[in-house]
């Protein structure tokens, strides 16, 4: 509940600081670079070193690569029909693409399936989501940024980016542990993720723009909080047996749009108000949804 209730201060806190003149127009920009360079290698830092992976870890995790490959197919066709612009293909592939499988997935998922599901949710979360938002995610929104396809640029543009560095440092490290006094500083430096980025948000977030991005918004929040779970429903249908993991994997496939790609999105001025619009709306509705979902498998439907 505490979850829900610093996500409602947060996003308020936002829409406030764009009425208050101490809080210039860049002040996304700096929140998104604290983000980017401290807060999220810090998380990763910490997680990606405590994580135990073992072969059931591969079931989770194959399923946000699945849903961001799914998510660039699906907008491509209407790039492809000139029902939108390439920025917009991008920006909904990172925002619809990938789900904020930790914020509000895990709390949902504790909600739902009770504790027994976060081992599966973290490895779906710090391995799937993660990994695609550092590679694949990164590279794609480099070619939107850019306008183009340059090898030299992209390798410079994932080098760029803090968390990779933060990823392999933690993946080198696994074998020694890290000092208690540490473990705290990076978990705090973390914790500042989220309310710092649901404060970007907020700030960015204009309702008016949604007559210009309605159409969008419609196809991007349909995709990430309806088609995307009925894919994954049918995909992992033969896990049906393993009832905690196979749910897991649905709920984690149902989540609102992720808050760094969309913080990424934003940065990189990548359709920035398509991208705080997805984020904005997209986790209140998803808290409906996920509570159909919910409705739908304790009532044996699916």
């Amino acid at each position: 509940m505490e979850n829900f209730l610093l996500l409602g201060i947060c996003f308020g806190l936002g829409l406030l600081f764009r009425r208050i003149p101490q809080f210039p127009e860049n002040t996304p920009k700096v929140l998104n670079g604290f983000i980017l360079f401290v807060s999220l290698p810090s998380l990763v830092l910490y997680h990606v070193h405590e994580l135990q992976i073992t072969v059931t870890a591969i079931m989770p995790t194959s399923m946000p690569w699945l849903v961001f490959g799914f998510a660039i197919l699906f907008f491509f066709v209407f790039y492809k029909l000139k029902f939108m612009s390439f920025p917009t293909m991008v920006c909904l592939a990172l925002t619809a693409g990938l789900g904020n499988t930790s914020f509000v997935g895990f709390p949902l998922l504790e909600t739902y399936l009770g504790k027994e599901s976060l081992g599966y949710g973290i490895l779906s979360d710090q391995l799937g989501t993660f990994m695609v938002l550092s590679f694949p995610g990164i590279i794609l929104a480099s070619i939107a940024m850019d306008g183009k396809w340059d090898f030299l640029t992209l390798v410079k543009r994932v080098l760029g980016f803090a968390p990779i560095y933060a990823l392999l440092f933690a993946i080198l490290t696994r074998q020694w542990e890290y000092p208690s006094a540490l473990k705290i500083v990076l978990l705090r430096l973390g914790d500042t993720l989220t309310p710092l980025a649901l404060v970007s948000v907020g700030y960015m977030l204009d309702l008016r723009t949604i007559a210009g991005h309605g159409r969008y918004l419609i196809l991007g929040l349909g995709f990430k909080l309806v088609l995307a779970p009925i894919l994954v429903y049918f995909v992992y249908s033969p896990l049906k047996d393993e009832t905690l993991l196979f749910q897991t994997i649905l709920f984690e496939s149902a989540m609102a749009p992720m808050v760094t790609s969309t913080v990424i999105t934003i940065e990189k001025n990548i359709s920035p108000h398509l991208a705080s619009l997805m984020l904005g709306i997209g986790i209140p509705i998803s808290f409906l949804t996920t509570y159909c979902l919910n409705l739908l498998i304790k009532g044996n439907y699916i």
